[in-house]
């Protein structure tokens, strides 16, 4: 994470992400695109919690900024480089994406981990040799930042689900990327597990990272993101800030059924 990268995508003036009338390929197990006509303008630095039912397209949306979804129309940009098949490389070098379920190595050590967000910024041929001291000592300080000093040569299946979410951040955050998608990172979590994660999303968005997050829980979005972008059936349905966020949602939910 370069501050004076994240600087420098805000002064250029260009939104984080801009979304025109995505949709994708038509699911005849939903009987419609999983995403129909998405539009939407992310600035950089905002905390936007994204909501929704099962299905309403919120997972894929996200994996669609990645390339990770091919978009049948409409046009989808990330600092103001359009997603396509030539840019993605570059595109995956500003975006983290934590996946449901974290995507840690159970048999390495959190510090191991944590080193793997480097790998692809490393040809085949470095990784041959490891990673110098450089890559370690940033890894190490990462942990320490987040309150996972003690566990950093622990391997991460005897760490908490909780320690295991913020593990999994600080493997993203040495990609160095500007902005963070993430796909429900509380989700199996107790109440102490999950404000814990939060926080840290939280001391990131103060650094000026771009977070976009998948919630299922309203009060938490509502302590800490911005703004709220609901989904339902494909679009988004409500996109404004977090003050009544269940009346927005019940409307929602009226709309999916």
């Amino acid at each position: 994470m370069h501050p004076h990268s994240q600087q420098s995508h805000a002064a250029s003036g260009h939104p984080a992400i801009a979304c025109v009338d995505l949709q994708t390929a038509y699911l005849p197990s939903l009987r419609r695109s999983a995403l129909q006509g998405v539009t939407c303008t992310i600035q950089p630095g905002e905390f936007v919690a994204v909501l929704g039912l099962n299905g309403a397209g919120k997972s894929t949306w996200l994996r669609s900024l990645l390339g990770l979804v091919p978009i049948q129309s409409g046009v989808a940009r990330v600092h103001n480089t359009p997603i396509q098949a030539a840019t993605i490389p570059q595109i995956r070098r500003e975006i983290g994406m934590l996946f449901q379920g974290g995507g840690l190595v159970p048999q390495l050590t959190a510090l191991d981990n944590v080193l793997c967000g480097r790998l692809g910024q490393r040809s085949p041929w470095q990784t041959l040799f490891g990673f110098d001291q450089r890559d370690r000592d940033r890894a190490s300080q990462l942990l320490h930042q987040f309150g996972l000093h003690d566990s950093t040569h622990q391997t991460t299946r005897r760490l908490s689900g909780g320690q295991r979410q913020r593990v999994a951040i600080v493997r993203l955050l040495m990609q160095s990327p500007s902005i963070l998608l993430l796909d429900e990172p509380t989700a199996g979590l107790d109440v102490l597990a999950t404000r814990h994660v939060m926080e840290v999303l939280a001391q990131l968005h103060d650094q000026g990272m771009t977070i976009i997050t998948v919630l299922h829980d309203l009060a938490i979005a509502q302590t800490y993101a911005q703004r709220a972008l609901i989904f339902s059936s494909g679009r988004i349905t409500y996109d404004g800030d977090c003050h009544n966020l269940t009346t927005h949602f019940r409307t929602a939910d009226q709309v999916e059924i």
